[in-house]
């Protein structure tokens, strides 16, 4: 099949690009710039804005099916420059799809979506933890808009799915653990409210796993068409846990110190006031949303993407991390 992913250069993208290639597909990828590594894997590219409706159908064309991963991601920006790339850059998508007649779209979302301010979630679901109300994050405000036009895009015609990987990490990450280690070796980086809530993860080859997977059992009229899935490794762990096993690997010393909740908090209502208010560059170091994100318990129950398309993780955390470890040695 001739496939287009969005965003195909990025860390999960160019994963899923592999696993396509590897699995004898024809893959057109619509980035903003370029990338040397999709052109190693074959991979032919688009450039291109998600927010420019004839780039998209036009990068569509000849197409059978989409994965659509590209997005505007991170804590700080205008809402109007993540509605344009996550809510009119995903109306573009399905819009291609409807004109060259593309029956299965992928989304990727995320479980942002049903960010509640320190309400922890448990063994939820997409059907058991509902979507989120007043977010303070135009991200995971503007994907929760997304997700739903994705999957009321579902007919007869459209097959959709929309898949909430939970914090992606592995080798080839270049965003969020150069920023750990960075932090941690210069003394900047706490837990919040201790760090001993648990929390899931995915790394990063079982959540391009989870796509191929929902992919192929995609149709319509399908069990998994019309609806969102939780994807992690099914392994919850403290941040702790997780934080220092990722700056072990990646040979950085681990961290102990943290600061309460209450903090953290109002340290991000003042850096976020401090943002609006001058042009400081780049992101602020805290936010509500961020401290609200740190500190509370959050993982999923896997069992309704294992039943609905045989999602079972195939990789480790404890593998995943000696992968890591082996990569940043070499």
């Amino acid at each position: 099949m001739k496939i287009l992913v969005t965003g195909g250069g990025g860390f999960l993208g160019q994963a899923l690009c592999r696993g396509l290639r590897a699995r004898g597909h024809e893959v057109v990828s619509f980035n903003r710039g370029r990338y040397a590594a999709l052109d190693a894997l074959g991979v032919a590219q688009v450039q291109g804005d998600l927010a420019e409706g004839d780039a998209v159908v036009a990068a569509a064309r000849g197409c059978d099916a989409v994965f659509h991963n590209a997005a505007k991601a991170g804590a700080w920006g205008s809402y109007r420059s993540y509605f344009d790339a996550n809510v009119v850059g995903t109306d573009n998508v399905i819009a291609a799809c409807r004109e060259h007649g593309i029956d299965r779209l992928v989304y990727t979302s995320t479980p942002s979506v049903t960010h509640r301010a320190t309400h922890p979630v448990e063994g939820g679901t997409a059907d058991t933890v509902p979507y989120g109300e007043h977010l303070k994050a135009p991200y995971a405000a503007t994907k929760l808009i997304a997700e739903q036009r994705v999957l009321a895009a579902n007919d007869a015609r459209l097959a959709t799915v929309a898949l909430r990987p939970r914090l992606i990490w592995g080798v080839g990450d270049n965003q969020l653990l150069p920023r750990l280690v960075e932090r941690a070796k210069t003394g900047r980086l706490r837990f919040v409210g201790g760090g001993h809530n648990r929390i899931d993860t995915t790394y990063v080859d079982n959540a391009a796993q989870a796509h191929f997977a929902a992919f192929e059992h995609l149709a319509p009229g399908a069990r998994c068409a019309g609806r969102a899935y939780f994807i992690s490794n099914g392994e919850p762990r403290t941040v702790r846990e997780i934080v220092n096993g990722l700056l072990r690997a990646a040979g950085a010393a681990p961290v102990d110190k943290s600061i309460p909740f209450a903090v953290a908090y109002a340290a991000g209502v003042v850096c976020e006031g401090l943002w609006h208010a001058l042009p400081l560059k780049g992101e602020p170091p805290m936010t509500r949303f961020l401290a609200e994100q740190l500190s509370t318990t959050h993982w999923y129950d896997m069992r309704p993407a294992r039943s609905d398309f045989g999602y079972v993780p195939e990789v480790s955390i404890d593998e995943g991390l000696a992968r890591l470890a082996a990569a940043y040695r070499g």
